[in-house]
């Protein structure tokens, strides 16, 4: 019974895999980055409608997964487990990955608000150092929530970051909130802003006049390379 239950669900996925539109759109989101449903369809080679369909399949055998950020919503492989297993049929066909190629101004490419956090290649590389760290844990209340481990609390306090206070604020702590230049996560909520504020304060960061883009100085460049090995 298990077996035969095994056989059905690996068909279903290998026929999943199989259409060409879809294959195409699971090897473009590879690199891990998320994208909407309009970049896909012109990965794809289909129509939109068309692109709809083939995402709805894929979510349906829990290949991807959705993700809403404003009023758009982006697809994203649904695990890491997808990714390993789309990695070794790459292998198999002898096919490099796709390499994701941003095209965001530089000057807010790399370091930007997004509301009262941080966004742009400096953030979500912070995030992805803080999720390296395990200080970042997955939250209770929904998939983008988080909280932080003991080693978090202790590594953001010794940075300066006031921990206690973004706690006691009538908002969500800690999320991810997906970056539209970098298509990966930053950090939000109060913990962002927090995190934020210090950075200003201690004139690491300062706001562009004109635009939402923030510029690092040398001192800001030096710190963020020995607190979370990014820049130099």
């Amino acid at each position: 019974m298990h077996a035969d239950y095994a056989d059905t669900q690996l068909s279903r996925l290998a026929a999943a895999i199989a259409e060409p539109a879809r294959a195409r759109i699971l090897c473009c989101l590879m690199d891990g980055h998320a994208r909407t449903s309009t970049e896909l369809a012109v990965v794809a080679g289909v129509s939109p409608s068309t692109t709809s369909v083939h995402l709805s399949k894929l979510k349906q055998e829990n290949l991807l997964k959705q993700m809403a950020q404003g009023k758009h919503r982006y697809y994203q492989l649904a695990s890491a487990e997808v990714a390993t297993a789309l990695e070794a049929l790459l292998a198999l066909a002898g096919l490099p990955k796709p390499r994701f190629v941003p095209n965001t101004p530089s000057r807010l490419r790399l370091a930007r608000t997004c509301y009262d956090h941080m966004a742009g290649t400096v953030a979500v590389q912070i995030h992805d150092c803080m999720m390296a760290r395990a200080w970042l844990l997955p939250g209770a209340s929904d998939d983008t929530a988080y909280t932080l481990s003991p080693a978090g609390i202790e590594g953001l306090q010794e940075i300066g970051v006031d921990v206690n206070a973004a706690l006691t604020l009538r908002r969500r702590f800690a999320c991810s909130c997906l970056d539209w230049s970098e298509r990966k996560p930053h950090l939000g909520g109060a913990l962002g802003a927090a995190l934020l504020t210090l950075m200003l304060q201690r004139a690491w960061l300062t706001r562009d006049l004109d635009s939402r883009a923030l510029a690092i100085s040398k001192r800001g460049s030096k710190a963020l390379h020995d607190l979370f090995g990014i820049l130099n």
